[in-house]
């Protein structure tokens, strides 16, 4: 994420800017105003908006291009289950390694601290936490998993729909809440935070398009947001197709040659689309789950290799916007163990290394992923200035902070995204319903 301008917060990363993934997916560090996501300038992930965590119930069909003999063997093996339990331990770690990152590894926000850095005041701390922005690549491979999980054998309009009663209720509410903190408690909160945040600029913010449309997020993690949906968008051109094993795989080779052939193809709208920092976290995902679904063979491995590849040649790079971030030059070394960690994790669940996992209870810790990550930077700093004022210390101020963002969360989760996603879902399936009514051609 990143927030915002050279030396401050405002202007730099800082953590999961614009990011979110579906049950699963987004998200997510913060960014600056004007940056352009499609080149990563950091980070929360995606966090990720969160796509269902569902196993499909069926086995794969025969038409899903699975010629093989092991394809009966796959689908007994995840036969049973409905729900992989670990995607949500993983979504919701994702989202507090971003968390922990903004908010104990940031150097760019000293007047949350008297005008030091967290460095100073935690150094024991902030040394793990200064890779917590490497949460949002998690969250892409989680977003690419499940999103392919989730659509399988879904139509067009109903993969839209579920994006949307997804990802917007509890972006609504969040939007609210940050823009209501930083109107009431402008000091408290990052310098030049609540700049330029007015009426206008919280209407258009709902739309979730505010820096397609030239206008300041109200909070910088909200880069992730737009991320992730590019992705939904390229996606749906294959579900509107169907999707198959063939196709899923097509999918992610052409989109690899795209975004590595658009670095400097002087074609603006195409460097965009192609997500050329992005694409191999999403298509490692998408490719994960076809293990997940068919299971591993010599293809699906190459192309998880060459996406792993993509990534560790972009290491330089991406950890360069939060060397900034921090202060400081991180390990390269590092940052490519931590990536290549993510890819081992989630392959592990994949290939059901983790089905052992099985208590219910953890879906919680899924659904507290979105929101957590959406309302984590702008207001946990304003609270945590607050607590420090009232004379708590660093680590308990830390603390309760924490205690009251995951409490506000899964109230927004509770109250927001679940009763409104539901009147939302209803609606939009009234509306598929009439539209192919009328679609329909008329009998003579």
């Amino acid at each position: 994420m990143r927030t915002g301008s050279s030396g401050s917060a405002g202007d730099r990363p800082t953590g999961f800017g614009r990011f979110t993934t579906d049950s699963v997916g987004s998200n997510p560090v913060g960014r600056a105003t004007g940056d352009n996501p499609s080149s990563r300038k950091p980070i929360m992930t995606t966090l990720p908006e969160a796509p269902s965590v569902e196993k499909p119930s069926s086995a794969p069909s025969a038409h899903e291009s699975r010629p093989d003999s092991e394809a009966p063997v796959a689908a007994a093996r995840h036969a049973g289950r409905t729900r992989l339990y670990a995607l949500d331990v993983l979504r919701l770690f994702a989202a507090l390694a971003v968390l922990s990152f903004h908010w104990t590894a940031d150097a760019g926000v000293p007047q949350i601290w008297d005008g030091r850095t967290p460095q100073h005041l935690i150094p024991n701390i902030a040394r793990v936490t200064q890779f917590g922005w490497l949460g949002v690549e998690l969250f892409f491979i989680i977003s690419g998993f499940v999103i392919c999980m989730s659509s399988w054998g879904r139509h067009a309009g109903d993969f839209v729909v579920s994006r949307v009663v997804r990802l917007y209720p509890a972006f609504w509410a969040a939007i609210l809440l940050t823009a209501t903190v930083l109107h009431f408690a402008p000091r408290l909160g990052r310098p030049a935070a609540r700049d330029g945040i007015d009426l206008r600029t919280v209407l258009v913010n709902l739309t979730m398009f505010e820096g397609r449309l030239g206008v300041k997020d109200v909070d910088g993690v909200y880069w992730t947001l737009w991320l992730e949906l590019q992705f939904y968008l390229l996606f749906a051109i294959v579900v509107a197709m169907g999707l198959t094993y063939r196709r899923v795989l097509a999918f992610c080779g052409i989109w690899l040659v795209v975004a590595m052939l658009a670095s400097g193809s002087g074609a603006p709208i195409v460097e965009e689309l192609a997500m050329m920092r992005q694409a191999p976290y999403f298509v490692a995902g998408v490719t994960i789950y076809l293990m997940h679904r068919f299971g591993p063979n010599l293809l699906l491995w190459a192309m998880v290799g060459f996406t792993w590849l993509m990534a560790m040649a972009d290491v330089p790079g991406l950890k360069k916007v939060y060397d900034d971030a921090v202060g400081h030059p991180m390990s390269t070394a590092a940052v490519s163990v931590a990536i290549t960690l993510a890819y081992a994790v989630v392959i592990a669940v994949a290939l059901g290394c983790f089905d052992w996992v099985r208590w219910k209870g953890l879906a919680v810790f899924g659904a507290l992923t979105y929101p957590l990550y959406l309302i984590h930077q702008e207001a946990g700093w304003t609270l945590i200035h607050w607590l420090r004022d009232r004379g708590l210390g660093d680590r308990t101020a830390i603390g309760v902070a924490l205690v009251a963002a995951l409490t506000v969360a899964w109230l927004l989760h509770r109250l927001v995204e679940r009763p409104l996603g539901r009147i939302m879902k209803r609606g939009f399936d009234k509306s598929l319903k009439s539209m192919r009514e009328a679609s329909d051609p008329i009998p003579r």
